[in-house]
């Protein structure tokens, strides 16, 4: 059927159509950002003990930053004011 200006697009077709522009937007972001990040080494995952270490890669130990370790705090002694009507 036709309409005021062509083809009447139902619904579905619209956000099927919606949706697949969406995602080639947002794959040409990616391939985009990721060709100007500057970094020839991606970097490699390595077993090592209990778990993986990342190897090689653009981020230096001093990119990152650590807060330091706090000793945890005694429990509160006040009641839950997120729940009040708690037993």
């Amino acid at each position: 059927m036709l309409g005021p200006i062509g083809p009447r697009v139902g619904a579905g077709r619209w956000s099927l159509v919606v949706s697949l522009v969406v995602a080639a937007a947002m794959a040409a972001i990616a391939v985009l950002t990721v060709s100007q990040a500057g970094c020839t080494d991606p970097g490699r995952y390595v077993a090592r003990g209990n778990g993986y270490e990342l190897v090689g890669g653009c981020v230096a130990a001093d990119d990152l930053s650590v807060e330091p370790e706090t000793a945890p705090s005694a429990p509160s002694t006040l009641p839950d004011s997120r729940f009040p009507l708690r037993p």
